[in-house]
């Protein structure tokens, strides 16, 4: 299996990982700020809760819990998230390609099959933001908020086998490579 940015030239994909990398975390900071008003007794981790809601009875008590303010900053930055989804991707994809250069056979094609993660979490944060959107909107009692958890959880599945492969990849010994 091929990384899907394996065209990018050599001399060209630790700067853009640390530009992906820059402007990931920037957002990151960006929506700590916004979730602070999110972080409820219903809500203990904010936005994060609100994806894992898993029941209609869970997402309709976090939203009950925020104020007004807090549901915008909410809906705010879910649409910012949109944003986020293919910088995340790219810097997280970058990343998994710079570990697999180092090594080859299985460990490379764990590195391909990483990056090519990396961008269907962001896929499936698309479809999770878009239930939160709909719950938001007042679609409590509806599958929306069991469809945002299954695609969580997917996400984050994703993302912690990209991070992880990403550091554990690149501190392994170097092997040789094809």
């Amino acid at each position: 299996m091929k990384h899907p940015l394996e065209f990018v030239p050599l001399e060209n994909r630790r700067r853009l990982f640390l530009t992906f990398l820059t402007l990931t975390l920037s957002l990151f900071g960006v929506f700590g700020m916004l979730d602070q008003p999110l972080r409820t007794s219903a809500a203990p981790d904010g936005i994060v809760s609100f994806e894992l809601a898993r029941t209609s009875e869970n997402a309709e008590s976090m939203l009950s819990s925020w104020s007004e303010a807090g549901k915008l900053n909410a809906a705010f930055g879910l649409g910012i998230d949109y944003l986020f989804m293919p910088l995340y991707a790219f810097a997280l994809a970058f990343g998994t390609l710079l570990a697999a250069e180092k090594h080859s056979g299985w460990v490379r094609s764990l590195g391909a099959a990483a990056g090519w993660g990396a961008f269907a979490a962001s896929l499936f944060d698309a479809v999770e933001n878009f239930a939160l959107f709909r719950i938001l909107l007042g679609a409590y009692e509806s599958s929306h908020p069991a469809l945002a958890a299954v695609c969580a959880m997917i996400k984050f599945g994703l993302l912690f086998l990209g991070v992880g492969y990403a550091l554990t990849g690149w501190f392994l010994p170097k092997q040789g490579t094809k």
